[in-house]
Parts: structure tokens; sequence; C-alpha cells
């Protein structure tokens, strides 16, 4: 099983360790590419302080950002698992895995970044402000600039087992399985149901969204399911305690699209 996650707007310090170092990284395919945005991001970001703002779409309040990025090379790396902080993140609680299921948690998850592309949540970097959605003046859009490396290590990477893609749209538009990869992708929606007038109303909660995404990949972890295809997925995520409506897709070499139905926000 692969685990697809989005990064988080907030982040953690830096460490105080060695700077990051390209060729420790998950999917080496992509350094090349790695490499292009670090050095334009470094670059615009030594420069003009207003204009690296308005690239990156930063407020005011995050001016600092700006310096940050600009001392990338130097900066102290530490797991991508405690850069990364936020609901999701909080709600999988990577620092409180036991050994086993961390180790999974470390073979098992990649998260999408607009500077790295993707790492996995052992791999060392420090850490940034840099968004999937920002246009770099000449690196160009970052979705489009990984696509094409994306389409040559993902495959790979996701070898023959489930894909659970739970990223959201701006990191998804980076890589988008195809054919016999999609066959065994699962996204998942969650959403809430609540009765209203004695009727049962269902919505998209983006801050829960993201917690119950958290626990669903805890608990697999914890529990050592490896579901192998979405309909495995679907089973195991029911003994889990899950309420989960999925059909397979309409035609092959399509995700699956799962709903997790919840009832109470927490």
């Amino acid at each position: 099983m692969l685990v697809l996650l989005p990064p988080s707007e907030g982040k953690a310090p830096s460490g105080d360790g060695a700077p990051v170092r390209l060729e420790s990284l998950s999917l080496p395919a992509l350094n090349g590419a790695r490499r292009a945005v670090l050095e334009e991001l470094v670059e615009l970001c030594s420069g003009d302080e207003e204009k690296a703002r308005e690239v990156l779409g930063l407020s005011e309040g995050l001016r600092g950002e700006v310096a940050k990025n600009a001392g990338l090379p130097t900066a102290g790396a530490r797991p991508a698992g405690e850069i990364y902080t936020g609901v999701l993140y909080d709600a999988l609680g990577l620092n409180e895995l036991d050994d086993a299921a961390r180790a999974r948690a470390a073979r098992q998850l990649l998260v999408f970044s607009g500077l790295w592309g993707a790492v996995g949540v052992a791999d060392a970097i420090p850490s940034y402000r840099c968004s999937m959605g920002v246009k770099l003046p000449g690196t160009g859009a970052l979705a489009a600039h990984w696509r094409g490396p994306m389409a040559q290590a993902m495959p790979e990477a996701a070898g023959d087992g489930l894909v659970l893609d739970l990223r959201s749209s701006a990191y998804a538009a980076a890589w988008k399985p195809k054919g016999e990869v999609a066959g065994r992708t699962a996204t998942v929606r969650v959403l809430h149901a609540q009765l209203v007038d004695g009727v049962e109303k269902r919505s998209v909660v983006s801050h829960f969204n993201k917690a119950t995404k958290g626990r669903i990949v805890r608990a697999l972890l914890t529990g050592g399911a490896d579901p192998e295809d979405p309909a495995e997925l679907v089973e195991a995520l029911r003994d889990l305690g899950h309420t989960v409506e999925a059909e397979p897709p309409a035609k092959a070499g399509k995700p699956w699209a799962l709903d997790v139905v919840v009832r109470e926000i927490h």
C-alpha cells in the first residue's frame, strides 16, 4: 500500500542537523526537478522581498517566510513527518506510533510538495514555504513542472499494490494515476451526516475531513492493515469501525471513490 498525502501550510521549524541532501530523499528520479525548483526559489527569495512575497502568495504576516526560503541550502533538516504539522498530521500522530507502525509509515507514506515533488515521512528536509499553486518566474507553474518527472517516478513507487490517494486537488494535479495503476487507486471523501427536520443531510467539512483522513491512516498503520486493492481497503476500513460507501468504477482503469460517512465531529 502506498498512501499519498498533502503537505501542511504550517510547518515546524527546521532542525539542528545537517542541511538537506537531495540524494538522500525518496524518489531519486525527481532530483533534477527538485534542484531546479530549489535553486530558483532560493534565488527569488534572496532578492526583492516584495516580488518574492507576491510570487509565493504570502500575506504581510508571513513576510518572514521569504528569508527562511533564502536560507534553505544551509538550514538544518529533520524528518518530513516532523516538519509537516496541522490537522491531518496532528490526527495521524506519527511521533506517537510504535516502532512497527513507524516503520510502515516510512515505507508507505509519501507527502506531495511544491518544492520537493514528493518525500517520504522519514526523509530529512528543512522547513520551507512553497505551495503547489505557485508559478515561479523561470520554472513556471509547479504542478505542470512536476508532471513529467512524476509520470516517470510514481508508477514504480506504486508498485503493484493499492494506492490510497488523500491529496487535495492542487497536489493531485502534479500526478494523476493512469491505466492499471488508476484501477487500484482509491480516493476518500469524508461526509458529515446529520438529521435536519428528520431528514439526513450530508456535507463536506474541510477541517474535519483532514482530521478523519489522519485518523484513517493512523488506524491502518497501527492495525497493520495492508489491503492490496480498493475492495480490500473498503473491508479494512469497515473492520476498523468506519462507515464506508463505495462501488467499483463503471469503467476499468478508473480510481475508486470512497465516501466515509461520520455523524459526530471531533
